[in-house]
């Protein structure tokens, strides 16, 4: 029943800036983890930022330029992305956690020209 559907990703140049939005609709009741993870080439799915409870969690290379925010009842998760680098090139995922169960939206790509 949960849905999540992710947009915002695209081609910028490199110092440039992204908005990613995903909208969560369904049964959203109390999330234990939301928030956005993404998936370098050949590489595993990894933590980007994530509101967790009352706080919020973020990758030591992302620190001081992405930001995670939510509207009430966090329906709607944002990621500001600020000071992008080609490292930051990757498929981004919009996900949430209740219950022992993780739901995933199906992915924005995002690359960052040098």
């Amino acid at each position: 029943q949960v849905q999540l559907v992710e947009s915002g990703g695209g081609l910028v140049q490199a110092g440039g800036s992204l908005n990613l939005s995903c909208v969560v609709s369904g049964n959203i009741f109390s999330f234990s983890v939301m928030g956005w993870y993404r998936e370098f080439p050949r590489k595993q799915r990894e933590l980007v930022a994530v509101i967790i409870g009352s706080g919020t969690e973020y990758a030591d290379s992302v620190k001081g330029r992405f930001t995670i925010s939510s509207d009430k009842d966090r329906n709607t998760v944002y990621l500001q992305m600020n000071s992008l680098k080609p490292a930051d090139t990757a498929v981004y995922f919009c996900g949430a956690r209740r219950g022992g169960l993780s739901y995933w939206g199906q992915g924005t790509q995002v690359t960052v020209s040098s």
